[in-house]
């Protein structure tokens, strides 16, 4: 049935394949069962109120990762891909929005929705296509490295090796800290088995790291299985600040990231699969955003940040992956580690945040490919490089970035040749500086 449903033999593969695929995936992304809650919680940052609940961030993940991907599998078909919490996104949930502009968690979930109901709408569109080809490669290589930068300051933050300084603002942190210098270590680690290319890297760092930390006394260990905690943000949404300015921005912002994010790695693992036609279209890329979008919508209402396509996705389709069973076995997996938040709540924060720097690279090495030749085209991409790590915010560089592009096509006579998107982006980023 599974064989016929899939059709193997048309996309030259096989179960076998596909569970290796899935598998191959799985090990190269499983690493965010452990960083979600911990972003979101703010674990790192003591006791401090208004985060979220670990335990109840760790059973939303694990159920709506899974969901996601038995979604994209059986709707998408064609598509091998992970779906999981975005990373960064998480990142500006919890600092940006719930510490920094002091929304509640339930407040920030609400803004998760508005953003997938809004990024489902697209999807269901014209506006899909439009959209994507309306926002220049340089910018949105610029915010994708941006976003890298701020989670490699919040990483390096963690790890303690960066630390605040009343003058300089950051200074070198405390090295002969023994959690320090095993974050350190677990940091090197896993850019040697990238470099040999073993599979799990990620979470083969953090384990090691970690028991070697259990054992010396360093950290504490709670154990490996349990209940599944309760999901405390179940239906928790709150979408009464919906319309105020702050909360628009927050919305724009979570929609941005989400779309062209999931539009940019949809594309990558098309090249990869061999789903680009001769035309230049990806094939049924309408579904896999439908499914992406759908998601999003399912992890506001479960209680965590926004869901989206994982680039990682790219290591199944190496593998041999084709197919949507590719996506299941993904999601199979993940349930199974649905007893596991013992585990997760026992890594110590600094080897966490080896796995956020680490995750950082891969965001920061594509602005390789920025033209940057034409100072007009990178200006605004160095602008969301900067602007994001410096003002600790992924809205303050999405804005200054755009508006930055804009004034410059303005002044040297490009206006004509530029996107309508461009300009309303721009225009909603200069309100909410002055609103």
């Amino acid at each position: 049935m599974m064989e016929k449903y899939f059709e193997y033999k048309k996309n030259k593969t096989n179960f076998r394949t596909e569970v290796i695929a899935g598998t191959s995936t799985f090990m190269t992304m499983c690493y965010i069962l452990f960083l979600q809650p911990f972003i979101l919680s703010g674990e790192f940052a003591g006791p401090e109120k208004g985060f979220f609940d670990f335990g109840a961030v760790f059973t939303a993940t694990v159920i709506i990762t899974a969901a996601a991907c038995f979604l994209m599998g059986l709707y998408g078909r064609t598509w091998p891909i992970g779906l999981s919490c975005g990373m960064g996104i998480n990142a500006f949930i919890a600092f940006g929005v719930v510490a920094g502009m002091g929304y509640t968690p339930q407040q920030a979930l609400g803004a998760c929705l508005a953003a997938g109901i809004l990024f489902l709408i697209i999807s269901l569109t014209p506006l899909r296509a439009w959209l994507i080809n309306s926002i220049p490669k340089s910018l949105k290589l610029g915010i994708g490295g941006g976003i890298g930068l701020f989670l490699a300051i919040i990483g390096l933050e963690i790890m303690g090796v960066v630390a605040d300084h009343p003058v300089t603002l950051v200074t070198l942190g405390d090295l002969k800290n023994p959690l320090t210098l095993l974050g350190c270590l677990a940091f090197v680690s896993m850019i040697i088995l990238e470099k040999y290319k073993i599979k799990g890297n990620i979470i083969i760092g953090i384990l090691f790291f970690s028991i070697i930390a259990w054992v010396a006394g360093l950290a504490k260990f709670n154990g490996v299985v349990s209940a599944p905690p309760p999901m405390t943000y179940l239906f928790a949404f709150d979408m009464s600040a919906i319309f105020t300015a702050g909360m628009i921005t927050i919305v724009f912002t979570l929609l941005f990231i989400d779309f062209f994010d999931t539009a940019g790695t949809l594309t990558s693992v098309a090249n990869v699969a061999g789903k680009v036609g001769k035309d230049g279209k990806v094939k049924d890329i309408d579904k896999a955003m439908l499914s992406d979008s759908a998601s999003t919508v399912g992890g506001a209402l479960l209680g965590t940040s926004t869901v989206t396509s994982f680039v990682e996705s790219g290591a199944g389709v190496k593998a041999g992956g084709r197919t949507g069973m590719t996506s299941i076995v993904i999601g199979v997996l993940f349930l199974s580690c649905l007893f596991f938040s013992p585990l997760a709540t026992s890594l110590p924060k600094e080897i966490d945040g080896a796995a956020l720097l680490y995750v950082s690279i891969l965001f920061v090495r594509n602005i390789v490919d920025i033209e940057w030749n034409d100072i007009a085209e990178s200006s605004s991409s160095v602008v969301a490089l900067v602007a994001m790590p410096l003002t600790y915010s992924i809205s303050n560089g999405i804005a200054l970035a755009f508006i930055t592009y804009a004034l410059v096509k303005i002044f040297t006579g490009q206006f004509s040749k530029t996107s309508p998107a461009i300009w309303v982006i721009a225009i909603l980023s200069f309100l909410s500086f002055i609103a």
